[in-house]
């Protein structure tokens, strides 16, 4: 028994036959006595074992049980004691080739299923790879998205800022036309104002040299209390026409500012009535002109007296009208 168990360990490292030659090496021992031939049919379960692997057992060179089969049938009490002991050694070494058999068979089951297992995690791993992959392109192409979503959003941007400096400068460049042609009437304006200034420097001049009397020269109180409403006159004269002129400013930059329609005719009314606060303005302005007369022939004793007829003003006249140059028949006949 100890050296068919060594024989079979030396046997099992050796490389297998194929599964045929382990099916007819099974299936040898029919020729065998009754004894062996019911350890082959116990060892049988092992075939299906044997498709599964690659790897078979070899037999052993020289079976006893065919040298036992060359002997005649008729055998003495020693020799089946012997045959029987050689039965039992072909047994139990068939029955270590089969141990070694399933230990390699579980050894192969074990690498399939840690090749298994390794293909499965580096497929998992492929997996999680590719995973990773597609979200970093993923992530790309969104970061490409979103920087080409600002260079559009930045080329739009820039687009309507130069339409807003466009917009800018046609606006300056109106303002700058209208405030050209501001500075046209204004001058306009102001000639008109010294050709009435030069008129009326000749008209005060034509009645200085007519002046020849002072009536009311020598009632000083009269002319100081003349002198006080003319000053109270004047400044409030001169507050009409700032408040004149800053309306007529402020319409004018309304027109600039604003688009009117020109159906309804608001921009010819806002120009009509401009002008008419200007007109009204220019008026206040002889007004304080005339006062500033009025305060000067007060000073050399000269006011009180007609333009018209040099003949003196009533008093009722000079208090109630601010100032007045002309007496009552005078006027009337104008």
């Amino acid at each position: 028994m100890p050296s068919n168990a060594k024989t079979a360990k030396k046997a099992a490292p050796k490389k297998a036959s194929p599964k045929k030659s382990v099916v007819k090496k099974a299936t040898s021992p029919k020729k065998s006595p009754k004894g062996h031939a019911a350890s082959t049919k116990k060892s049988a379960p092992t075939k299906p074992v044997a498709k599964k692997t690659k790897k078979s057992v070899k037999a052993p060179a020289k079976s006893p049980a065919k040298s036992v089969a060359k002997k005649p049938t008729t055998l003495s009490p020693a020799q089946r004691e012997m045959a029987a002991k050689k039965a039992a050694a072909a047994k139990a070494k068939l029955a270590a080739a089969a141990k070694a058999l399933k230990e390699r068979e579980a050894k192969a089951k074990a690498d399939a299923k840690a090749k298994a297992a390794a293909a499965k995690a580096k497929a998992l791993a492929s997996a999680r790879a590719k995973k990773e992959r597609d979200a970093k392109a993923k992530a790309l192409a969104k970061e490409r998205e979103v920087q080409r979503k600002a260079r559009e959003k930045a080329a739009t941007e820039a687009k309507k800022q130069r339409e807003i400096e466009n917009k800018r400068k046609a606006i300056e460049a109106e303002k700058a036309r209208k405030q050209r042609e501001i500075e046209r009437r204004n001058l306009e304006e102001l000639r008109r104002q010294e050709r009435r200034d030069a008129e009326e420097r000749k008209r005060q001049e034509a009645l200085e040299r007519k002046m020849h009397s002072k009536p009311y020269g020598g009632d000083k109180a009269f002319l100081e209390e003349l002198r006080g409403l003319l000053l109270d006159t004047r400044e409030a004269t001169n507050a009409q026409i700032v408040v004149a002129e800053s309306e007529a400013n402020e319409m004018l930059v309304d027109r600039e500012r604003l688009e009117y329609d020109d159906e309804d005719g608001s921009s010819v009314a806002s120009d009509i009535q401009r002008d008419q606060l200007k007109d009204f303005a220019s008026s206040l302005r002889l007004k304080v002109d005339e006062i500033d007369v009025a305060l000067a022939r007060i000073d050399d004793g000269s006011y009180g007296r007609c333009d018209e007829c040099y003949e003196p003003i009533s008093k009722p006249r000079l208090l109630a009208q601010l100032p007045v140059f002309t007496c009552v028949s005078c006027r009337a006949s104008v």
